[in-house]
């Protein structure tokens, strides 16, 4: 698989951060048939990571019913300017693929 950066943004405003991903990813559940009739391998992120200056405050464990692509966005408290925003995310295949940003 040709693995893509987490495509990340976000926003100060006050002490607190908004932040938004675009993960690309196809999310496949293991069900689906390729035009052969043969069935497509589950291929999907299983762990997502977000860390604030090197401290882990968001895993989340993900599944096969989350979409292609996956949008995340989230909240960040008591953040300022200079902090290093990264989420990283690890899928069932052993790949994984990361995105930062300096608010």
């Amino acid at each position: 698989m040709d693995v893509k950066p987490i495509k990340i943004r976000g926003r100060l405003k006050g002490d607190t951060a908004s932040v938004k991903c675009l993960m690309p990813h196809p999310m496949e559940t293991g069900v689906r048939k390729d035009l052969d009739g043969n069935k497509i391998p589950a291929h999907y992120i299983e762990t997502v990571t977000c860390t604030k200056n090197g401290e882990v405050f968001i895993t989340a464990d993900w599944g096969a019913s989350v979409s292609k692509d996956p949008y995340f966005g989230f909240v960040v408290s008591n953040a300022k300017e200079g902090d290093v925003i990264k989420v990283t995310w690890t899928d069932n295949q052993g790949n994984t693929s990361s995105g930062e940003l300096t608010l």
